[in-house]
């Protein structure tokens, strides 16, 4: 097995939100602006103080967080696992693919909106540089392998989708069913064994 090194450090993520500057002010009021929390992997992203509930057919879930700053569209990023408790079936997209999505119910401390659609599961993704993919000899939209070295649930994960721009920075991201499967959490390493 050829290992690419250095190895990628890994970003796991729980179900959050993306919102528009529109459906912000109406779940929290107008003119509001998210407050930063804490910064994320990637440079000008952060979790924000903010929460919503997510209220689907079947479940909800309270104390979502939403990720800064505002985008262009509203998304909501859940786990499989998730879906089953609030009841949709979103496909495997790349963030922003959300054509054809299910919607979904989000309630915020001064109201409420019904998304039409924008629920998705992540697509598995290595954020990186130019000059990381050309370190790993990939280009953007390329599909790697990963390998996870953790004893005991040491796994190869397939169709990762490589994410090239200069305004990222080298990270590996899966959602937190993917990371329980192979006991990755946060700050471990992987590595890119091989291209599609």
């Amino acid at each position: 097995m050829q290992l690419k090194e250095p190895g990628i450090v890994v970003g796991v993520s729980n179900r959050h939100v993306h919102l528009s500057q529109e459906d912000l002010e109406k779940l929290f009021g107008k003119g509001y602006e998210l407050t930063p929390l804490r910064p994320l992997g990637q440079p000008g992203q952060y979790a924000s103080e903010e929460c919503v509930d997510l209220i689907g057919p079947k479940g909800a879930f309270q104390k979502v967080r939403i990720l800064g700053p505002v985008r262009k569209e509203s998304q909501v990023e859940i786990s499989r696992t998730d879906s089953f408790k609030l009841g949709v079936n979103p496909p495997v997209r790349d963030s922003g693919d959300i054509e054809g999505t299910p919607g979904i119910t989000i309630k915020g401390p001064v109201g409420e909106i019904e998304l039409k659609k924008g629920v998705i599961i992540a697509k598995r993704h290595i954020h990186m540089l130019p000059k990381d993919a050309e370190h790993y000899g990939v280009k953007d939209k390329d599909l790697v392998s990963v390998y996870c070295d953790k004893e005991g649930r040491r796994l190869v994960f397939q169709d990762v989708l490589v994410r090239v721009s200069e305004k990222f920075a080298l990270e590996f991201h899966v959602d937190i069913d993917e990371a329980n499967a192979a006991l990755l959490n946060n700050g471990d390493y992987v590595k890119i064994i091989e291209k599609f």
